[in-house]
C-alpha cells in the first residue's frame, strides 16, 4: 500500500503540474483525487484492511500525500496564469460592482463639531462612566433626596445587593468626577450618552446624548459665560445668530438661565418670507437650546474648592437637539431607527 500512495502522489502531483492554472482542469484533478469518492479517499477507507500494528504507520502517510496534493492544487490556482479559456470566461465589459460605503452618524457628528468649536476655544474633552452612584449623579451636585429627579420613576436603578448604581441622568457627574481629582483653573466639556425614563415620541427619548461644559477660575463672571455661549452659537448655527437667556432654576448652578438662540430657519423673525408664521419656532422667533449659569457655591464646596476664591460656570446642551435644529429634521426618533434612507443623506 505504500508504494501504491507513493505512486498515487506522483501521478496527481504531475496531473496537476500538466494542467497549469486552468480552473475547470484544476477542479477535475481535485475530485479525481482528494473528493468524497476520489482515488485517495478510497485508499482510506480501505485502512482496515491492513494489519493492526500497521495502521498509524499508513494512516499517516495517506494524510501526508492528500495534504502535499492539496496544497499544490491550492497553489496553483492562486499563484498560476490564467489560461486563455479562463480569459474568455470573463467579461470585461461589464459594469463593475459598486461597494456601498458608509456615513458619519449625525449624531456622531454633531458631537464632534460641538466638541471643535470648544477645543478651538481652549476647552478639554474629559469622559466617564455611564453607570454612576447617587454620589456624583446627585449628592456632588447640590441635587437633594427629595428632588423629583431623585425618584424611581425619574431615574434608572440598577439592582445592586450594596450601594445605589443608576444609569447616569446628565453628564454631569464626569465633572464631579474631574473636579475630585484637578485644581483650578480648567475648562472642559463632558460628551456622552445619558438615561432618563421619558416616553419615547418625536421630541424625548429614554436615551440620548449632552455635551456639558464647565469653566473654573478666578474672576469668572456671567459675561464669560455669555460670551462662549454666544460666539458658540454663532459658529454652530452662523453668523447671524443671537442668544437669549431666561431666568431659570438648576440645582447646581445659582443664578441659571435657560439659553435660547434665533431660529435659524425664519432669522429670529417669527415669520416666513411669504409671510407666513414659522412652523419651527411657533412664530416665537426664538428656539431654546441648552441650559447654563454660574456654579454653585455648595457644588464647590463638594469637591474641596474655596469659595472665596475661584467662581465657574456651566451649561449643558442635547446633542439630538441641537442636531434637529441645524439639519431639520422633525422626529428624534428617526436618529435611532437606523433606517439607510435617512442616513445616506448626511
Amino acid at each position: 500500500m505504500k508504494e501504491q500512495l507513493k505512486k498515487l502522489e506522483e501521478e496527481a502531483l504531475k496531473e496537476i503540474e500538466s494542467a497549469g492554472s486552468g480552473k475547470d482542469l484544476i477542479e477535475a484533478i481535485r475530485v479525481k483525487y482528494v473528493g468524497r469518492k476520489g482515488l485517495i479517499t478510497e485508499i482510506f477507507k480501505k485502512i482496515n484492511a491492513v494489519p493492526p500494528d500497521e495502521r498509524p504507520e499508513i494512516g499517516k502517510i495517506i494524510n501526508i500525500v492528500k495534504e502535499n496534493v492539496t496544497a499544490r492544487l491550492n497553489n496553483a490556482l492562486s499563484s498560476g496564469t490564467i489560461k486563455e479559456d479562463d480569459k474568455d470566461s470573463i467579461d470585461i465589459s461589464l459594469p463593475g460592482v459598486s461597494r456601498s460605503t458608509g456615513t458619519i452618524h449625525p449624531i456622531t457628528r454633531t458631537i464632534e463639531e460641538i466638541s471643535q468649536i470648544f477645543i478651538s476655544l481652549g476647552f478639554r474633552v474629559i469622559e466617564g462612566p455611564e453607570i454612576e452612584t447617587e454620589k456624583y449623579n446627585f449628592e456632588a451636585l447640590n441635587i437633594p433626596l427629595e428632588h423629583p429627579s431623585r425618584d424611581a420613576f425619574d431615574t434608572f436603578y440598577l439592582k445592586t445587593k450594596k450601594d445605589k448604581y443608576l444609569l447616569r441622568s446628565h453628564t454631569s457627574p464626569v465633572q464631579a468626577r474631574f473636579m475630585e481629582k484637578h485644581k483650578p483653573p480648567f475648562l472642559v466639556i463632558a460628551p456622552g450618552r445619558v438615561y432618563r425614563p421619558d416616553a419615547t415620541d418625536a421630541r424625548h427619548s429614554f436615551m440620548f446624548h449632552q455635551v456639558e461644559g464647565l469653566v473654573v477660575s478666578e474672576s469668572i463672571t456671567f459675561a464669560d459665560l455669555k460670551g462662549v455661549l454666544l460666539l458658540f452659537a454663532r459658529q454652530m448655527f452662523g453668523e447671524k445668530t443671537n442668544i437669549r437667556f431666561r431666568p431659570s432654576f438648576f440645582p447646581f448652578t445659582e443664578p441659571s438661565a435657560e439659553v435660547d438662540v434665533s431660529c435659524i430657519l425664519c432669522s429670529g423673525t417669527g415669520t416666513l418670507k411669504d409671510g407666513k408664521r414659522c412652523s419651527l419656532c411657533g412664530g416665537e422667533g426664538w428656539l431654546e437650546i441648552l441650559g447654563a449659569g454660574m456654579v454653585n457655591p455648595k457644588v464647590f464646596k463638594a469637591v474641596g474648592y474655596d469659595t472665596e476664591k475661584y467662581t465657574g460656570f456651566a451649561f449643558g446642551m442635547g446633542v439630538e437637539r441641537v442636531a434637529i435644529l441645524k439639519y431639520g429634521i422633525n422626529d428624534i426618533r428617526l436618529l435611532f431607527e437606523n433606517d439607510l434612507r435617512f442616513l445616506k443623506q448626511f
